[in-house]
């Protein structure tokens, strides 16, 4: 029984964590990946269920390691699959973020890049702008006092040391594109940073967008608070 239990709980594992390498590499598609990941839940429920009445019922012949790794197994195959579903229900459904919300930063050579993504090049408008502006109300311009070349350098080496993939980096215009890749996954977002001149001040706005799906689940929004806090922190 114990056997059983443990190869239940690695299957549901599996089937969790398994999902985003294939995808990732072009075995499954993201349909199937998805499918994967809500069998994995039903599997290890079913391995802490029969896992629990074995002990209920064998407790004096339970080994308790092959318990406590199976219990672990099965724990991981339904967190994640609920934590990515309470994130998702706990922020909006958008995967456009832009500190500017009037004129966002527009993708230039990102644009090459995106030619056949499922989400278009273009801002998602006004409906999307609302829903940011009611769960991220804190992403808005950033104004410096600093010069154009210092405010440009910390944004560029905060850029170089979030691991993402630099695309374009113009200092005559003041924009710096790169794709970030998800962990897991593998999926693509793409950032702008632009640099604008305005009297004694600079103003820097970074839009952060995916290639795939209704919901970032808040990643774009996180992003864009790592890389604000890692300029803020050069300058």
């Amino acid at each position: 029984m114990t056997t059983l239990v443990s190869l239940i709980s690695l299957l549901a594992f599996l089937l969790v964590v398994l999902p985003g390498p294939l995808y990732q590499y072009g075995v499954v598609e993201l349909t199937s990946a998805f499918t994967a990941l809500r069998y994995g839940v039903y599997v290890g429920i079913a391995a802490l269920v029969l896992l629990l009445l074995y002990i209920i019922i064998k407790r004096n012949k339970t080994r308790w390691l092959t318990a406590g790794v199976s219990a672990a197994l099965a724990i991981v195959a339904i967190a994640l699959p609920v934590s990515m579903m309470q994130k998702a229900k706990s922020v909006p459904p958008i995967h456009d973020i832009s500190t500017d919300l009037i004129n966002p930063p527009a993708f230039v050579a990102v644009a090459a890049l995106r030619a056949g993504a499922a989400n278009p090049l273009e801002y998602a408008g006004e409906a999307t702008a609302k829903q940011q502006r009611e769960a991220y109300p804190e992403l808005v311009t950033q104004r410096y006092s600093q010069s154009a070349e210092q405010v440009f350098a910390a944004a560029e080496a905060a850029v170089n040391s979030s691991g993402m993939t630099a695309v374009n980096v113009d200092k005559a215009l003041g924009i710096i594109e790169a794709t970030d890749t998800t962990v897991w996954f593998g999926f693509k977002d793409d950032v702008i940073i632009r640099i604008s001149n305005t009297g004694e001040q600079r103003l820097l706005d970074i839009r952060s967008k995916s290639r795939l799906g209704k919901s970032d689940l808040g990643k774009n929004a996180e992003r864009i608070r790592s890389l604000l806090a890692d300029i803020n922190a050069n300058l």
